[in-house]
């Protein structure tokens, strides 16, 4: 099959350091790749492939200061899918750009998809679904469709990494960690909190985006300064993650926002570290309550879920991980909604009797 894989311009694919929808794109490209199929990936020019490269900008846009517009990037890109359409170049389009594409490729016959890889709940997702409901989409979670029921969800498909490219390693858990990006909806002020009534180290390796920096600065900084059981690492890369996790007691989820997936939840999974998350939007379809982690309601009750992590088997946690989370599953459900989508917009032959 000739796919299209239609990544954010924003990083590379895979971004060198956060980025959960360039990785995903990323891991997903290689497994089609590794499965047989004819895999273009859209995608910024310092991205690394398997896959053929098309990139309509040298070097991802969070690392490059010249650029002020993303948005006119990323319709140059679109232009170029499509017209690599009008030369009947694939069989599918994925795109990874939330709505960005749909009027543009609405109107073309290549059959296509979305994964919608964001939150779903503000207002002004109500008018974009309903003007576009009959067009598909798939989710990352059960929990990130219940704003939108008028949306043509067509699978949900759960995200998955490789199956090697996290493993357990034979360290000493000595601390509690976070990991991912420093914001107000991420709790990290409360896992610091968790960390500080258990008497137990936290560590903390986190990006701070641009439009969290204020926020960084006033509220989480002088929260690490104060505690000496705090350590921040700052942000980390997929090659020192086995390390920081596996040394991990556990792995502190305490968000307060419908987090549409939560990539960190099956990394430490990955590498045998359970997870203590707080109970919001996908964490119950990831974290197996009393199998792989905990599922907690509060500050308190992540206290005390901290006390039962002698509870839970290590070696256990990463076999959930590889029957539920690797990134050949997560390829072969994808392959599977193309096939269908592909049949359902298949062009139909009327066979004529020879009395008509």
């Amino acid at each position: 099959m000739r796919i299209a894989q239609v990544a954010p311009l924003t990083e590379a694919v895979p971004p060198k350091f956060y980025g959960g929808t360039e990785r995903v794109v990323h891991w997903l490209t290689e497994e089609l790749v590794a499965l047989g199929h004819d895999v273009t990936l859209f995608a910024s020019g310092d991205s690394q492939t398997s896959a053929k490269l098309e990139a309509t900008w040298p070097k991802a846009l969070r690392l490059d200061g010249a650029v002020r517009d993303p948005n006119a990037l990323h319709i140059v890109m679109l232009e170029r899918v499509r017209r690599l359409c009008d030369q009947e170049k694939f069989d599918f389009l994925h795109f990874h750009l939330d709505y960005y594409p749909w009027s543009l490729f609405m109107r073309q016959p290549t059959p296509f998809v979305t994964t919608l890889h964001g939150r779903l709940d503000l207002p002004e997702h109500q008018p974009l679904f309903d003007t576009f409901s009959d067009l598909p989409v798939i989710s990352i979670s059960s929990a990130q469709r219940r704003p939108l029921p008028q949306a043509n969800f067509v699978a949900t498909i759960h995200h998955g990494l490789p199956e090697n490219l996290l493993t357990p390693k034979p360290v000493k858990q000595e601390y509690l960690a976070m990991l991912g990006r420093i914001a107000p909806e991420k709790g990290v002020d409360r896992a610091i909190r968790i960390a500080t009534r258990c008497g137990i180290p936290l560590k903390i390796a986190a990006k701070v985006d641009r439009v969290d920096q204020e926020y960084y600065d006033q509220i989480i900084c002088p929260l690490i300064n104060r505690n000496p059981l705090v350590e921040y690492i700052g942000e980390i890369s997929d090659r020192e993650k086995s390390d920081f996790l596996s040394g991990a007691m556990c792995l502190l989820v305490p968000i307060d926002w419908p987090e549409p997936f939560g990539l960190v939840m099956i990394e430490a999974m990955a590498c045998g570290t359970p997870v203590i998350a707080q109970n919001r939007a996908s964490v119950p379809e990831i974290v197996e309550d009393g199998l792989t982690g905990f599922i907690v309601e509060d500050e308190t009750s992540a206290v005390a879920a901290v006390g039962r992590l002698s509870q839970l088997s290590r070696p256990a946690i990463r076999q959930r991980f590889e029957a539920r989370f690797t990134a050949r599953r997560m390829a072969l459900e994808y392959l599977a909604t193309y096939r269908s989508l592909m049949e359902v917009t298949a062009p139909r032959i009327k066979l004529v009797s020879s009395a008509e």
